[in-house]
């Protein structure tokens, strides 16, 4: 596990609250209009809505929180859609813990 590399994409505001909405999706996101459960994940369009933040700047700091493999995407027709990658979250934690 990279904690550092994890570490930088955890280091911005806005990446820890996307973690923390898709924790609990349905508490934080408005039910998906093409499929109706939360088992991929969160559209992207809804992401993008709830940050208020441009598209290209949500499609960085969700390409940066994939490549340290806190995210998983999944696609549904043209849309993408994102989980947490619990295994992940927890090995890191796990590793702060009995490193730090």
């Amino acid at each position: 596990m990279e904690i550092v590399e994890i570490s930088k994409v955890l280091s911005n505001d806005t990446r820890v609250k996307i973690l923390k909405w898709l924790k609990n999706p349905e508490e934080n996101f408005p039910p998906h209009q093409d499929i109706d459960h939360f088992d991929d994940g969160v559209c992207v369009g809804y992401i993008h809505d709830k940050t208020g933040l441009s598209q290209s700047t949500i499609s960085t700091y969700l390409s940066a929180m994939q490549n340290a493999n806190l995210i998983i995407p999944t696609r549904h027709g043209k849309w993408t859609y994102y989980r947490r990658n619990e295994e992940v979250i927890r090995a890191y934690v796990k590793t702060l813990k009995e490193e730090l």
